[in-house]
């Protein structure tokens, strides 16, 4: 195995792992212990490959850090269908292989396909509360599904319309998807004042440029499978979302959805990416340089990790949510102010790589490349 991919920051550990039993097949990447712990989650997917755990291991490093919590950044994936009969012999088996390191140096969570079930199993298997987080409230688990990771979206747009001078209570809010995530989004915002004005599903887009009602959409969407079931408001393509001229864009969904052929259509003053990649940095810089501000994903989204953290130091709900405040509050202040208008990826990616290698230096690890 060749990887393509490697500096003065990490990876410091991979390990590939097999069950002959279930034929599980898995890899570890721990990038980054400087700060902590590596923290990051596991994915089952039939066709992960080490390459791509890397990537996203490395990209755990730079969100751990820049959420301003001692953990560093790790991930895994587990080779087989989402959807195997077998899943949960797979994910023991996989638990016991990677026993080694959990939780001494690597603390997994949930991802693609696995979720508060799986992270009961590993915490199960290898016999310790501290060997995943995301698990069921049942086991002290402080699941995702309390809305931590949408409360640090609504957060980071709190204060990136307070840092375009636009008054929350009226500003106009256009969401792609509305599941887990942008869901709780919706609730904080509309509880704020604000009015989305937009939301889209995989059947379509509804639209009312005079505000949509939270508790209906919710109704809606559980009744009928979709938003555009709203009553009395008008149905766009999914893709049109993106066109409807608003204060705050929020893509929470798919990734790519922002691209060379739909940029120019894009009208919004701010987007604040609660999904993962919603587009790529060269997109994003071209936008911004159009004059809309820009809060990355792995500066708007960290909630989750953040809650991750609260849950391995055996925190409450209540500490949670305060903690997610924050840190999201200040990770975006920061991050805006250091842009001064340009780039804020590259200014919060020269935060998050400056506070990993303080640390490494702490611990006479860094070594600078030639």
């Amino acid at each position: 195995m060749e990887l393509k991919y490697y500096d003065e920051y990490g990876p410091e550990i991979i390990m590939q792992v097999y069950d002959p039993k279930t034929k599980m097949q898995g890899v570890v990447v721990v990038d980054n212990t400087a700060i902590g712990v590596a923290k990051g989650g596991v994915r089952l997917v039939p066709d992960v490959t080490t390459q791509e755990v890397f990537g996203l291991a490395r990209a755990m490093t730079w969100k751990n850090a820049l959420a301003g919590i001692p953990f560093g950044g790790a991930k895994s994936g587990i080779r087989a269908p989402g959807n195997s009969p077998n899943k949960a012999a797979i994910v023991k088996a996989f638990a016991e292989r990677i026993a080694c390191l959990v939780p001494q140096l690597y603390v997994p969570g949930p991802d693609m396909n696995i979720g508060e079930n799986e992270m009961a199993i590993i915490a199960e298997t290898i016999g310790t509360p501290k060997a995943a987080t995301g698990k069921p409230a049942s086991m002290g688990g402080l699941p995702h599904e309390l809305g931590s990771t949408g409360f640090g979206v609504f957060l980071s747009t709190e204060v990136a319309l307070e840092h375009s001078r636009i008054p929350i209570a009226g500003a106009s809010v256009a969401i792609e998807g509305f599941g887990n995530v942008v869901t709780f989004t919706a609730k904080f915002l509309t509880e704020k004042g604000a009015k989305v004005i937009a939301v889209s599903d995989s059947k379509g887009t509804v639209y009312s440029d005079k505000g949509l009602d939270y508790e209906m959409l919710m109704k809606v969407k559980k009744e009928k499978g979709t938003v555009t079931a709203y009553p009395g408001a008008t149905v766009l393509s999914a893709a049109e979302l993106f066109a409807i001229k608003c204060d705050v864009l929020i893509p929470g969904a798919r990734p790519d959805v922002i691209r060379e052929d739909n940029m120019d259509k894009v009208k919004a003053k701010i987007i604040v990416e609660a999904a993962n990649i919603p587009m790529k940095p060269e997109i994003e810089l071209a936008l911004a340089k159009k004059g809309m501000l820009i809060v990355p994903d792995f500066v708007a989204n960290a909630g989750g990790v953040i809650s991750s953290y609260v849950e391995f130091s055996g925190g409450s709900e209540k500490e949670m949510f305060s903690l997610v405040k924050e840190k999201i509050t200040q990770n975006t202040r920061t991050v805006l102010d250091k842009a001064k208008g340009g780039d804020v990826r590259k200014a919060a990616l020269e935060l998050a790589r400056q506070r990993v290698t303080d640390a490494m230096h702490k611990r006479g690890s860094y070594i600078r490349r030639q």
